[in-house]
């Protein structure tokens, strides 16, 4: 384990969080020699996530350093805010939008300009205190953009495109897309405040559950969750989920994802990724080996938690024949994120 105690640890994250309370990250394209620091809302939100599900079980000093690096973030949340005012949220700043901040080239072209999305918009409502009129707009807007309310997708296997899962984007021009790791974020925000289930619900728990139950997950990643694109971080969503609450339809596929988690980790040469996976193992009540994370820092420049495909949007399939491959992704790093899964995971071993 480390010798730094649980309050080292925020300490060491609120070090990180910037002025205007976000956290940094950098986007990189290592087969382009690429890399740019990052101005994106879902860094910051998600460690902010973390860190507060593990408030209850810190000592008095921790909570109070959550609840000033809490504080911070929630200040920088309108900066994200749907560009006409709506209550969902885009991964860059959207008045005026800059996406793909720092850049020469994607920035210039409203071409790489990307909707609001399911994703930081389930991060941002988690991490704050949003009123019941909120929640029962987003949960209509969901449903405007679920898979056959206007279109239908194209991008996933065949045995799922009758599925009416909610779709990542909220653009009324954008492909319906699945992805495994954003639909557990946002189940994880209709259990949370209790929002009225439906079909969308029950064929999102569909999706995710047979993903697992068919080996997709580890087979396609991919094709899986084209935002996060690895079996370890599918796992580690769906547990995160499962240990949350009792969802009865994703119990059959338990003893599963335990086994395919202590496969992975078997497998896995990067302590942040046998970190995620040890956690999926606590979550799921099992008790995985202990991993070392003395000087755990060494290993962050070679984990992301997230990435982009430029091509992954696109239904043309000899472009969708490049999208899986890293020459056309932008993977992303954040190092308060990074310290905010050490926690997560010495919390839960402890």
């Amino acid at each position: 384990m480390t010798t730094l105690s649980p309050v080292d640890i925020l300490r060491q994250i609120a070090r990180l969080q910037q002025t205007d309370g976000l956290f940094p990250s950098v986007r990189r394209n290592r087969s382009l020699r690429y890399a740019r620091a990052d101005t994106n809302v879902f860094f910051t939100a998600v460690t902010v996530f973390t860190l507060q599900r593990l408030r209850p079980i810190l000592p008095a000093e921790g909570q109070a350093l959550v609840d000033d690096v809490t504080r911070k973030a929630v200040d920088a949340y309108p900066l994200f805010k749907n560009k006409d005012g709506l209550d969902t949220y885009n991964f860059w700043p959207t008045k005026p939008s800059r996406h793909f901040p720092n850049g020469h080239l994607f920035g210039r072209f409203d071409h790489f300009r990307i909707p609001d999305d399911i994703d930081d918009t389930a991060m941002v409502y988690l991490t704050t205190t949003p009123d019941e009129a909120a929640l029962l707009w987003l949960k209509k807007k969901l449903t405007q953009h679920a898979n056959g309310a206007v279109y239908w997708v194209r991008n996933t296997f065949p045995a799922y495109q009758s599925l009416r899962a909610y779709s990542t984007w909220f653009g009324k021009t954008m492909p319906i897309d699945f992805d495994a790791c954003a639909l557990s974020n946002l189940l994880y925000c209709v259990y949370e405040y209790d929002l009225p289930r439906n079909q969308h619900d029950a064929d999102s728990l569909t999706y995710l559950r047979d993903i697992i139950r068919s080996g997709r997950y580890r087979s396609d990643p991919f094709g899986c969750a084209p935002h996060y694109a690895r079996p370890s971080l599918i796992a580690y969503h769906i547990s995160r989920l499962m240990q949350a609450f009792a969802i009865p339809e994703l119990e059959p596929v338990r003893s599963q994802l335990i086994a395919d988690a202590r496969q992975l980790l078997n497998q896995a040469t990067n302590r942040l990724e046998q970190i995620v996976l040890a956690t999926t193992l606590l979550r799921l009540g099992e008790r995985p080996p202990v991993i070392d994370t003395e000087a755990i820092e060494a290993d962050f420049a070679g984990f992301n938690f997230f990435i982009a495909g430029l091509l992954t949007a696109y239904e043309t399939p000899w472009l969708r024949r490049w999208a899986h491959r890293p020459i056309t992704q932008m993977r992303w790093h954040c190092d308060a994120h990074c310290w905010a899964l050490v926690l997560e995971y010495s919390m839960l071993h402890e």
